[in-house]
């Protein structure tokens, strides 16, 4: 589960509000670490460990107040290539090596996508990243400057010895803009720098929308994150689907994402379910939680009710890389 009502914050009251719910203990919990904070997050990893789960950490260059649609802040991909945020860099890496237990880790997610300060969309603005102090803006400079900068993150926490952290490729499930230049495999930083191949894939999420399958949702990225590597773990990252009856059937929807995961998803071996509720400008909803309805909730339940899906993590606090088991 993730928690996005408030991203950054983890309550044991809500994770065991969520797995009464659902009726399943929860393997992964999700939460995020802005860069803003200046900190790590060990108060919400020990919450999250305690309870025999997993943390899924998305680990974000962004500054406060954390608005969408905003150019690059102070944690830019140039400044952070450039060594200015090193020794945040090196407190987070020495917070993980002291935690000592597995936590995923998501760096810079959707960077695919337009809503992100790191996204490449910002930095094929080539005048001003030139003015920021990047040389050689080329074709592919946004693409290949996130993929530096993921590599001299990972690089310089893994110096740090902090070996305990599994690493996330985490991209949008389509590419906004729908252009080569910004596909999601332009931004693969390579298979030595990840440990697992993440998505985020929704279903609707607005009023406005018109509605959107599962095979839409779904199928067509995970068969474009799966070309990456062969052989990595794939998980949803994040996923969900907003409850607007006028449009389309939530509980149904669900239904049919369980099977088609069982049945078409072969390495899919985690999923996390975006589980918030929040207005929008129009005044309307979006409404993503599982208890959205009695319908919606019930075929949650069903859902993940299945033996496959387990109630703890198989990782081992001594492997690099977890055994492939369905979360």
């Amino acid at each position: 589960m993730a928690n996005g009502d408030a991203e950054d914050e983890i309550t044991l009251a809500r994770i065991e509000e969520f797995e009464q719910n659902v009726g399943k203990h929860q393997a992964i919990i999700a939460f995020s670490s802005f860069w803003g904070e200046q900190t790590f997050p060990d108060h919400n990893l020990e919450i999250i460990a305690r309870h025999g789960s997993i943390p899924l950490v998305y680990w974000s260059p962004w500054d406060r107040p954390y608005r969408q649609n905003q150019k690059p802040d102070r944690f830019s991909l140039i400044a952070i290539l450039a060594g200015k945020w090193d020794s945040y860099i090196d407190l987070w890496a020495d917070g993980a090596k002291k935690f000592d237990r597995p936590i995923f880790v998501s760096w810079g997610l959707e960077m695919n996508g337009t809503w992100f300060p790191w996204s490449g969309y910002f930095y094929r603005n080539r005048s001003w990243a030139g003015s920021q102090g990047a040389s050689h803006v080329t074709k592919n400079f946004a693409p290949e400057l996130y993929k530096k900068t993921y590599r001299y993150v990972v690089d310089r926490v893994r110096k740090r010895g902090a070996k305990n952290i599994l690493w996330v490729f985490h991209a949008n499930s389509y590419s906004f803009p729908s252009e080569n230049w910004n596909a999601m495999a332009q931004y693969y930083p390579g298979s030595n720098y990840v440990d697992w191949l993440g998505l985020s894939a929704y279903g609707v999420q607005f009023k406005s929308e018109s509605w959107v399958t599962v095979k839409d949702a779904l199928y067509y990225p995970y068969k474009n994150i799966c070309a990456l590597d062969p052989n990595k773990p794939v998980m949803l990252a994040e996923w969900g689907v907003a409850d607007f009856p006028k449009v389309g059937n939530k509980a149904v929807w669900l239904t049919e994402a369980f099977k088609m995961f069982a049945s078409q998803f072969p390495r899919l071996k985690a999923t996390v379910f975006w589980d918030e509720r929040w207005q929008n400008e129009d005044n309307s909803f979006s409404n993503l939680r599982v208890t959205s309805s009695l319908e919606s909730l019930e075929a949650y339940r069903q859902g993940i009710a299945a033996s496959s899906w387990l109630a703890y993590p198989a990782i081992q606090k001594s492997e690099s890389h977890p055994r492939p088991h369905r979360f």
